[in-house]
């Protein structure tokens, strides 16, 4: 057998299961909860349906591996530009440019953890998989508040848990904006920085 006859390469189980979730994902953002359907997603990865059923044996195992999927771009996004060092100013700064980013150049990402946030309130095996990827967020902005409060950049009023929420609740007004809207959000984040550091 030449090269050019090889038979095609097996996907690994996290390919497949990768796969899977981004078809979930997709049709989530086309049609809604409502509107997911495992033959759709099958369909769409190229499987059957004892095959998904396999990877994926429950709407939960569909609804965490979506999750997944969406804590690890997170995750991923983070590594890339590293902050743990930086002073607080920069790190509430490199939130606002992460933002941004994600927005600009990986829509589906914001359309699917909107609409995830959105299911949460009202389906508890969703909210399960989502609050702590938010919680987390907003955990990472009270971290960075504190830290500049006790270093003297933010002024000492500053209630960092209330200030998190507020920020977090500000950004989630640009779920799903289209990237022409973000000269607005550069306003917004301009006028967040001015309202909190010490003058």
């Amino acid at each position: 057998m030449t090269d050019s006859q090889a038979a095609p390469r097996r996907e690994s189980t996290e390919e497949r299961r990768r796969a899977i979730a981004m078809a979930a994902r997709q049709l989530i953002i086309e049609k809604g909860f409502e509107g997911l359907r495992t033959r759709d997603i099958a369909d769409r990865v190229g499987i059957n349906i004892a095959t998904l059923h396999y990877h994926v044996p429950s709407k939960e195992a569909l609804i965490a591996l979506v999750a997944e999927t969406i804590r690890d771009e997170f995750a991923e996004q983070g590594r890339r530009r590293p902050r743990s060092h930086l002073p607080p100013l920069r790190r509430l700064e490199m939130e606002f440019e992460d933002f941004r980013e994600t927005v600009e150049q990986t829509p589906d990402l914001v359309a699917i953890f909107s609409e995830m946030l959105d299911r949460a309130r009202r389906d508890p095996h969703v909210d399960d998989r989502i609050s702590p990827i938010h919680a987390f967020w907003v955990r990472q902005l009270e971290e960075i508040f504190a830290d500049g409060v006790a270093d003297g950049t933010f002024r000492a009023n500053l209630d960092p848990t209330a200030q998190a929420r507020i920020v977090t609740g500000a950004l989630g007004d640009f779920w799903g904006r289209s990237p022409n809207q973000l000269s607005a959000f550069d306003a917004m984040a301009a006028e967040i920085v001015r309202g909190v550091v010490r003058t």
